[in-house]
């Protein structure tokens, strides 16, 4: 089984984080503001930088936050965890039937006819495919389906006739993971919808803060993460942008222990915007494989969570 796409730390690199902080404090008090412009043509486009095309209040960001979370109990923590990072619901093996179905599973539009069970067993284990395991309690099945039933309109709904414990494969911050999962049966389908049965770990305090004082087309947080490419050599996440700009732009940082991404939009020039807010996939390529290191947001300084971003929250919100 080939090492987890996420996770793993090393020794800070001490010599570095002196270098960074003397950089910032030479660089205090530069701002950077704007909103934005299209390109001539009217389209949108997403840049992809290797850190070399960042600013230098980034790069030093982005330094900080590599030297604050490799080799840390903040990293230690995050390794021993469950964290979900892909679709903690599976539907049917045939995939949704008509558009109807899949408006009603969109908005969470379910009605119930049977009954589910009331009793199942207290823990449940989540077992990693490259090793190792974890106990975590069971939630529910009503939970379980009461996080599926968002919507009571009188639209389309998916009529769900009971429900049984079972299991489901689910890639996590650790790799693909053999996790606890409440089977549901769908009416008119003839494979159940699965729901993951067990809550994320509880996130480690991250070791440095959010990012202050630039403006987001400097540093913006990230909408999520997409996906890892099989061999782990690229990864793709949501970059967010304004409505007149030229796109958004991700910038990487990579170190023994962390891939540190720093997303900004590009081509931004003063003037009148609206608030609306978009989001383009960007896959960013690396220099080596994702391997065991944690992938990080420079603005946030949190791990990146798994998201269909607008779709869905974060994978463990």
């Amino acid at each position: 089984m080939p090492p987890s796409a996420f996770g793993g730390y090393m020794p800070a690199n001490s010599a570095r984080t002196v270098h960074l902080l003397v950089a910032l404090a030479l660089l205090a008090g530069a701002a950077v503001a704007g909103c934005g412009g299209e390109k001539e043509d009217g389209s949108r486009g997403a840049e992809v930088g290797d850190g070399n095309s960042a600013s230098p209040q980034v790069k030093v960001r982005a330094g900080q936050v590599a030297d604050a979370w490799d080799g840390s109990k903040a990293a230690e923590i995050w390794h021993k965890g469950y964290y979900p990072m892909g679709e903690v619901v599976q539907l049917p093996g045939t995939g949704l039937h008509n558009d109807a179905d899949k408006r009603a599973y969109k908005t969470g539009n379910f009605l119930l006819r049977g009954g589910l069970p009331a009793s199942f067993h207290k823990d449940g284990q989540v077992r990693w495919g490259s090793g190792g395991s974890l106990t975590l309690p069971l939630m529910g099945a009503q939970k379980a389906y009461m996080a599926l039933d968002r919507d009571s309109s009188d639209g389309p709904h998916l009529v769900a006739t009971g429900a049984k414990l079972g299991e489901m494969t689910l890639t996590t911050s650790r790799g693909p993971a053999t996790v606890p999962a409440w089977l549901f049966t769908l009416e008119g389908y003839d494979t159940p919808l699965k729901r993951v049965a067990v809550s994320p770990s509880k996130l480690p305090e991250p070791p440095i803060k959010p990012a202050k004082g630039m403006s987001t087309n400097v540093l913006a947080p990230l909408g999520g993460l997409v996906q890892v490419a099989g061999d782990g050599r690229s990864v793709t996440v949501v970059a967010t942008h304004g409505s007149c700009d030229d796109g958004p732009a991700v910038d990487v940082l990579e170190t023994g222990g962390s891939v540190v991404l720093s997303a900004s939009v590009v081509g931004a020039k003063d003037g009148a915007c609206t608030s609306e807010l978009g989001g383009e996939k960007v896959t960013v390529k690396l220099g080596r494989p994702v391997g065991n290191r944690i992938l990080l947001d420079a603005s946030t300084g949190r791990p990146v969570p798994y998201s269909k971003w607008p779709e869905t929250s974060p994978s463990w919100s």
